[in-house]
């Protein structure tokens, strides 16, 4: 037997590794599942040189959870290790002291490096046994132990053994979960899924006398060949979806896949498919799995993939990314930015070829595929560049097309009178019916826009071209959508205006989330009598503010909805309404009327005699006299607006009209609803 210490400079490594480890102790048994796989694969290479000329055989992995010992064990058929190697491999660790090694590793996990991974079996266990015998002749089996201080004992024996190597982990108090079978199955299945050597653990059960009791048969835990370490033209459409499924369960089939293959100048081999999300709630990253050489790295892949990709999911392999390495170590790698860049590429060309290929499939995969693309459009500048080729907008019509040929369908008609071309669009095109219908009766198309990014992508299309502009249906009148040279003249007179103004402020909402405000449009006289609209930029500014917080965001988040109430000045109904309250007030409007242009034709005397005086060179006199002609007209003005109020508060079809408005963009609601429902029945029985 021999007794020693193993080969570092200070006897403090244990619980630097330990420390270094802690956070992903789990990771272990990738670890010693790793250096079984690499004792395997070496062997088999030996076997096909010759140097091997014995019988390769099973040369399953087996991981065994003994609860009752409180052990783990893992045991390989591979190339065992030699009493010399054991020497070379386990005792010695080429350090030169824990210091330097913390200052140089501190910002990485230091598995992977300088044969370390095996020590990972420390965080686990209080003791750490190894059996193993080499496959070459006439070797013998050689058990070394250690507790997890630098002393350790090792010695060779003559008890027979197959060659290969078996690691027992005597589980610390607070591991002993990797005792639990189901736990281990669990962790090798997550780490070990798709190595190339089968892995083994525990047997495969069946119902019998009304109970799952073990077979005679392994339970194996991997796929050895994974479907994209195969070849694409030896895979059908079918085989890459029953992968998929096997990845992700609970998920529907996918709108399509991609193929990764690249050997030069890097390795990368995967398949990525791009998912089908049912509502916004599925929206979630890091489902793309990072393998290197079939070994499970993470599923933490920011940095790694392009932003936009993150919401595929797949698998991407890559022998040319280290082994769990900090994520700023990876996204500062650079054969990993060269891989983020050939993805790109490739997602890219992938779609150009099913746009250009299979456009009808393309269509109807449309409003999945979006999100993606909008994403990576707003993300990713070179995406941007390409997708332009492959970017779709769906009118209310469903007619797909691409902004090229949109912009030449509707160029023509849409054009202001700035050389501005309009883009009209409806989030909402069932509820926004009304809009979309008057914007067609004016000759005009109208896009589908309601995406969760599509405000943004609005914004972002509309500061790469200058000469074009989005704007919502109900963002205005129809007639002032597009502005053109020639406009429609309004039948009231501003005096008139000023009279019907207080009538319809009286009937409006009463919310105080929401802030309504009067404008007299003119429109044709068969529009409708009111059209309610809202502001294109506060409304595009609060609707981002909703998605991103914060700063100017929450400045516009917190302010109220600002919404427009277009009295159309043209429509007979409102023109009826102002005969009425003419024919109401009669002489007593007149009158105050008269008195208001009266004080107001006064006023604009004394400003003209005043008029080349400065306030300073102003007298007394004059500076009063301007101050009670100005209270005289606000008092008479005042006082009609109350009259006037006071006549609209109780006019049923000044409520009416504007309850229309409203229910046409879906805000009549509640108790506002029902009477307005009451109200129609009582107006049409007279």
């Amino acid at each position: 037997m021999k007794n020693g210490k193993i080969g570092v400079t200070t006897e403090n490594i244990f619980p630097v590794i330990k420390k270094f480890l802690y956070s992903d102790h789990e990771i272990f048994l990738r670890e010693l599942i790793s250096n079984a796989v690499d004792a395997t694969q070496k062997l088999r290479t030996l076997s096909s040189t010759g140097e091997f000329k014995g019988e390769l055989g099973d040369l399953t992995i087996r991981v065994e959870a003994d609860r009752e010992a409180r052990t783990l064990t893992v045991t390989d058929r591979g190339v065992g290790m030699t009493a010399e190697q054991v020497d070379r491999y386990i005792n010695q660790i080429a350090f030169s002291g824990a210091e330097e090694f913390m200052e140089k590793y501190k910002n990485q996990s230091i598995i992977g490096h300088f044969g370390l991974g095996f020590y990972s079996a420390f965080m686990v266990s209080d003791k750490v046994e190894i059996l193993t015998r080499s496959f070459r002749e006439g070797s013998k089996t050689v058990r070394w132990s250690c507790t997890g201080t630098p002393d350790f004992e090792m010695e060779e024996t003559d008890e027979p053994r197959d060659r290969g190597t078996s690691v027992v982990l005597h589980l610390s108090e607070e591991s002993l979960e990797f005792a639990d079978e189901a736990r281990v199955r669990e962790l090798l299945r997550k780490y070990c899924r798709f190595l190339p050597v089968p892995i083994a653990c525990g047997k495969v059960k069946e119902w019998k006398d009304g109970k799952y009791v073990d077979t005679d048969k392994d339970e194996i835990v991997n796929d050895t060949e994974p479907l994209w370490t195969r070849k694409p033209s030896d895979i059908t459409e079918e085989q890459y979806k029953e992968f998929y499924r096997e990845l992700y369960p609970a998920s529907d089939d996918p709108l399509f896949y991609i193929h990764l293959n690249i050997d030069y100048p890097f390795h990368l081999t995967g398949i990525l498919y791009f998912p089908k999300i049912r509502n916004n709630f599925e929206i979630q990253k890091n489902e793309i799995q990072l393998y290197s050489n079939q070994v499970f790295v993470t599923d933490q892949v920011e940095g790694i993939v392009p932003e936009y990709l993150t919401l595929l999911h797949g698998v991407i392999d890559s022998p040319d990314i280290p082994l769990n390495v900090s994520r700023s170590y990876l996204q500062s790698d650079a054969n990993v930015k060269k891989i983020s860049g050939y993805i790109t590429r490739k997602v890219a060309d992938r779609l150009q070829e099913l746009f250009a290929s299979m456009r009808k499939d393309y269509e109807e995969k449309w409003d999945d595929l979006k999100i993606f693309i909008e994403y990576g459009i707003l993300t990713d500048e070179k995406f941007a560049e390409k997708a332009e080729n492959f970017m779709l907008w769906k009118n209310t019509e469903g007619k797909y097309f691409t902004p090229k040929e949109y912009d030449e369908t509707v160029g023509g008609s849409q054009t202001d009178k700035n050389k501005t071309v309009v883009y009209l669009y409806a989030d909402d095109p069932v509820e926004k019916a009304s809009f979309v219908e008057a914007a067609r009766n004016k000759g005009y198309d109208v896009l589908v826009m309601d995406g969760q990014l599509d405000n943004h992508y609005i914004g972002w299309y509309e500061s790469k071209h200058k000469d074009r502009r989005f704007a919502r249906v109900d963002s205005d009148v129809v007639d002032k959508l597009i502005p053109k040279d020639e406009s429609l003249k309004m039948s009231l007179t501003e005096s008139q205006q000023e009279l019907l103004r207080p009538v319809f402020e009286s009937q409006m909402p009463k919310d105080d989330k929401i802030r309504y405000q009067i404008s007299f449009e003119p429109m044709a006289a068969d529009a409708a009598p009111v059209v309610i609209t809202q502001n294109e930029f506060m409304r595009r500014m609060k609707e981002m503010a909703a998605m991103s917080g914060g700063g100017m965001s929450q400045f516009y988040g917190q302010m109220p909805d600002n919404f427009t109430i277009a009295v159309n000045g043209n429509h007979p109904i409102v023109i009826d309404v102002l005969a009425d309250v003419e024919k109401e007030y009669g002489d007593k409007l007149k009158s105050i009327t008269k008195k208001i242009d009266a004080a107001v034709a006064e006023e604009k005397r004394f400003d003209e005699l005043v008029k080349d005086k400065k306030e300073e060179e102003l007298t007394p006199e004059e500076k009063s006299a301007r101050e009670e002609l100005s209270k005289k007209i606000l008092t008479l003005r005042d006082e009609r607006t109350q009259r006037l109020t006071e006549s609209g508060s109780g006019n049923r079809l000044v409520k009416q009209i504007i309850d229309l408005a409203l229910l046409s963009n879906g805000m009549l609601k509640g108790k506002n609803l029902t009477e307005f429902i009451q109200r129609s029945i009582s107006l049409n029985q007279k």
